[in-house]
């Protein structure tokens, strides 16, 4: 199947699901990044997967990421953006990847140690206090 840029561009979760169909996508990977910056992922058979995970997430266990939570209190949410749809061209069946923000489960608020909370919390400061309009992150990639 030849991939086009018209039928990998997602806006809204009807474009995800549109993009699901189209491109006869086999999984899910749901990707979030970790304190360290380390991208985690898990990954899921599109039978488990339907517009209700934008709402109620998929859960995840936060124990097994370094430095977040307790075994005794380790369940987490992920939520996916949309936005962030895309074929993952090096999977052998196709998988669509969805980047994620962090979601406590208990209160439904972000959870405070995820990279992608930290960024909105960082750019909505700056709005607020008038230092800036925008802000840009992204990662550094280094090789030793």
């Amino acid at each position: 199947k030849r991939f086009t840029q018209e039928n990998l561009m997602a806006k809204t979760v009807a474009d995800v699901m549109k993009m699901v169909k189209e491109n006869e996508v086999k999984f899910i990977d749901f990707r979030f990044t970790d304190t360290r910056g380390k991208q985690q992922h898990t990954t899921v058979p599109v039978s488990h997967f339907d517009e209700d995970k934008f709402i109620s997430g998929h859960a995840f266990d936060g124990s097994s990421i370094a430095g977040w939570k307790g075994i005794e209190a380790s369940d987490m949410q992920l939520i996916p953006d949309p936005s962030t749809a895309n074929i993952d061209p090096f999977f052998e069946e196709t998988t669509l990847i969805l980047t994620c923000d962090v979601i406590e489960p208990t209160d439904g608020k972000a959870y405070d140690r995820d990279p992608r909370s930290i960024a909105k919390r960082a750019e909505a400061y700056l709005k607020a206090s008038g230092l800036g309009d925008t802000a840009f992150f992204g990662p550094e990639p280094e090789f030793f």
